[in-house]
């Protein structure tokens, strides 16, 4: 794998781990949060219908004020 050995891997997870440490509970919060709103979306039925109630709304607007 590009000439990288475990203990390259393990020195670049280490370093990457030092810099973005602080972010990690952050990051997992933020994920967290989107799975939750993802779920909630999806369990709930869409809230725009579409479909007119009475008659055509064109045949209205043609006709116009009687």
């Amino acid at each position: 794998m590009f000439g990288l050995g475990i203990w390259e891997l393990v020195l670049i997870l280490l370093i990457i781990l030092v810099l973005f440490g602080r972010k990690l509970p952050d990051l997992g919060e933020g994920l967290g949060r989107g799975i939750r709103n993802f779920r909630k979306a999806m369990r709930q039925p869409d809230e725009i219908d579409v479909t007119p109630k009475n008659g055509d709304e064109k045949d209205k607007e043609k006709k116009g004020p009687s």
